[in-house]
């Protein structure tokens, strides 16, 4: 089959978490999640193409020209909560000029997977597990279609939105092919603190152990990559994509000692001069820790150190002290590793007094870039749920059925309103980038024409603004330093690149079957499917009588 995948532009949301000029100069990333899809897909066999109309600056009508000299059997994309309504927006379009079936996943359909549905012109939501499901889903569309045999999809059948149980089994994230990166434009990925190119992320866990309460990945199950798998997919980076700067996006990088310190050796030990970042707690990482990470080529660190109070992170459950995040900032500065700091803005009980109190202790710390963001009522996250149970209502579920417009989301735990948190946002950039001394310093560190440029801009933009307040902005182009001439350069190689499958290949028809012979079964052998897989099958086979006996025996359990 030919699955066709998309990632749209998307404007400025009200529901945002950080300012807008923020959002304007963060960078553009590769949309890893689709282009996992891609490579399983492709490993099942599939032809597959992945476009990326937002870093590509396509138009609606563009996109669909694309898909048309493409010819897909079957549409699909990520539909993230905050920008749901602005997907669907495109998935209509899409559907209306080519009239095949779309198929959404995400971390919305984890939270809200059969409102995800809803839509008419929304066919099937992979719930959990790319890995399991979109292979399978594949098969059925080509062959029999009996979609209650795929695991984890939420479908539509006779009116009714029907979800099939996931696999009993936990994936391993192991067993994932590497990003289907050569589907997409690696040449136009950036960030803003970005020194070389070409640049890409990488993700090599999923969940994070820890539990802050305004994380919606807290307490979840940490599913790591083996550090060979990690270094293949760097160097696969390196020489088949060109890629000499990485941004590890993990919530929680070093937090296993042992397997972070065995793929900074196998980095030094195939030579790979890649520079990485990546995200952490002050409280993972040691002097010999960070040594070794930068003898590997780690040259920033994303610190989460949220607060400047000791109060506020005993609120929020972060389990950090203020002296733990001086001690891991000075030895991060001292190896020569760049320490960035995440911070948040507005967590219970925080005044602006204490908001004050944060800039100047992230001022002591002299970090090389701070971000101040609005901390907001997740899905899945326990103000979320309190949220929720307070008002009953859940704003985000309302949000995606599209029973509301967009809005502020209320913030019960706070006095202070959403205009006020925008205000000490700004106040708080302002007040730390505007010193002589980091600027001089910001200045001196500066190795290109273009870094500079993006630099001052992003400071006029923050000191001058007259936009005071987030509000929606349809209008938002993010990251607009790549030059328009390079940018159209790329587009039509990529195009190119699309043009190469041509007209698809009509199906084969099945040979008759000779009178007098017993036809094979259509059911493929269990054995030839994974082995989680083929257990769900089998309990799902189980003889009707047998299925009431196990839901008598199974009762007393669930009450």
């Amino acid at each position: 089959m030919r699955l066709a995948l998309f990632f749209n532009p998307f404007a400025y949301k009200l529901h945002e978490e950080n300012l807008r000029v923020v959002q304007k100069y963060f960078g553009l990333f590769p949309p890893l999640s689709q282009a996992w899809v891609a490579a399983i897909a492709e490993r099942a066999g599939h032809e597959v193409i992945l476009v990326d109309a937002r870093t590509l600056r396509l138009s609606k009508d563009e996109l669909v020209e694309i898909m048309k000299g493409f010819q897909p059997d079957i549409i699909g994309t990520m539909m993230t909560t905050y920008m749901f309504r602005e997907t669907l927006g495109w998935i209509q379009h899409l559907k209306k000029a080519l009239k095949v079936p779309v198929v959404v996943g995400g971390y919305n359909l984890r939270v809200y997977p059969k409102e995800s549905v809803v839509p008419e012109e929304i066919d099937f939501g992979v719930v959990n597990s790319a890995l399991y499901t979109v292979p399978r889903l594949l098969e059925e569309l080509e062959g029999r279609a009996n979609f209650d045999t795929v695991p984890g999809l939420v479908y539509k059948k006779d009116g009714q939105i029907i979800q099939t149980p996931s696999l009993p089994e936990e994936e391993r994230f192991e067993d994932y092919p590497n990003p289907a990166r050569h589907l997409l434009p690696n040449e136009l990925y950036a960030e803003f603190p970005t020194e070389r190119k070409n640049f890409t992320v990488l993700v090599t866990s999923k969940g994070c152990p820890m539990g802050c309460l305004f994380c919606e990945a807290g307490r979840t199950l940490y599913n790591p990559r083996s550090p060979m798998t990690v270094v293949n997919e760097m160097e696969e980076c390196y020489y088949k994509h060109g890629v000499r700067e990485i941004d590890i996006f993990d919530y929680e990088f070093p937090c296993m000692r042992k397997r972070t310190l065995a793929i900074c050796r196998e980095i030094q030990r195939r030579k790979l001069d890649i520079h990485w970042a990546c995200r952490s707690r002050v409280d993972s990482v040691d002097a010999e820790l960070l040594q070794e990470m930068y003898r590997a080529g780690c040259r920033r660190i994303y610190y989460g150190i949220e607060s400047g109070s000791q109060e506020t992170l005993n609120e929020t459950q972060k389990r950090i002290t203020l002296d733990q995040v001086r001690t891991a900032i000075g030895l991060t500065r001292e190896i020569g590793i760049k320490a960035l700091g995440f911070f948040l803005i507005g967590a219970p009980g925080e005044t602006k007094k204490e908001i004050a109190r944060t800039v100047k202790f992230a001022k002591s710390l002299d970090l090389e870039y701070v971000q101040f963001s609005k901390l907001t009522a997740k899905p899945l996250t326990p103000y979320w749920r309190e949220l929720v149970q307070r008002t009953g209502k859940d704003y985000w579920k309302e949000y995606v059925l599209g029973h509301v417009e967009e809005q502020i989301v209320p913030r019960f735990w706070t006095p202070l309103s959403d205009a006020q948190l925008d205000e000490l946002a700004k106040w708080a950039y302002v007040k730390y980038h505007a010193r002589p001394s980091f600027l001089l310093k910001s200045t001196l560190k500066v190795r290109s024409w273009s870094e500079f440029r993006r630099k001052v801009s992003a400071f006029l933009d923050m000191c001058f603004s007259q936009e005071r307040t987030s509000k929606a902005d349809p209008s938002f182009v993010a990251y607009g330093e790549v030059d328009e001439t390079f940018r159209s350069q790329v587009r039509a190689k990529y195009l190119e690149s699309v043009r190469k499958f041509g007209p698809k290949k009509p199906k084969a028809e099945k040979p008759a079957v000779p009178p007098g012979v017993t036809p094979l079964p259509t059911e493929e052998p269990m054995v030839s499917r994974d082995k989680a897989e083929s257990r769900w099958l089998a309990d799902r086979a189980v003889p009707l009588a047998s299925t009431a006996s196990a839901e008598t025996s199974s009762s007393p359990a669930r009450s």
